[in-house]
């Protein structure tokens, strides 16, 4: 998928979210490649405050160029299970996740980052998810997946890698504890500073 591509299946979708009114922020690989080292993808993954009142305006917003569905974004929230939309254009999927309302969560919304996606989303201003909080989310991702995912793991060293010493070490590790992945932080940690 080539990055003009990403560009013109997510800045509608951003846009329209600012307009209505519906919190949220990018995490997953895009989040991964902005803070580490970039990569291709296929996706995006986007986590939303979304409320059941906004669901009409954003179908609206989004159905003359996307394949959204009402009545599952209704459902998906009701059992809050995440739903996606599909740009027709460009076939680019946008996975959304509906915030829970759990300690980690509120915690990684809160810290979300608005930064602007130069050349790898032609400029494109949106929220990220924090470094810290996008490793923690790929190490709960490749413990739950069985430790195998490759794509996972490199994403975690990458940002490692880059982001040295300028990540919040103290809440990473308070969180990789709760999350019940200190194990995996502490390896991962020695990885990356071996390479």
């Amino acid at each position: 998928m080539k990055n003009q591509d990403i560009h013109r299946a997510l800045a509608p979708v951003i846009e329209a979210f600012e307009e209505i009114g519906i919190q949220y922020y990018l995490g997953g690989s895009i989040a991964s490649s902005s803070f580490g080292i970039a990569r291709t993808t296929l996706d995006a993954d986007v986590i939303a405050d979304l409320r059941p009142p906004q669901v009409k305006s954003l179908v609206n917003k989004l159905a003359s160029a996307y394949y959204i569905d009402e009545q599952m974004i209704l459902d998906a929230l009701r059992t809050g299970s995440s739903f996606n939309v599909i740009h027709l254009e460009t076939m680019f999927k946008i996975d959304i996740f509906p915030l829970k309302n759990e300690a980690f969560a509120r915690s990684a919304f809160h810290r979300r980052k608005k930064e602007t996606l130069g050349e790898e989303l032609g400029s494109l201003e949106l929220y990220l998810s924090s470094p810290e909080d996008t490793l923690l989310h790929k190490l709960y991702w490749f413990k739950i997946g069985g430790n195998v995912s490759e794509r996972q793991w490199k994403d975690v060293i990458g940002i490692l890698n880059v982001q040295g010493d300028s990540l919040d070490t103290a809440y990473l590790k308070r969180w990789a504890n709760k999350l019940e992945v200190s194990d995996l932080l502490d390896k991962a940690i020695s990885e990356a500073t071996n390479d």
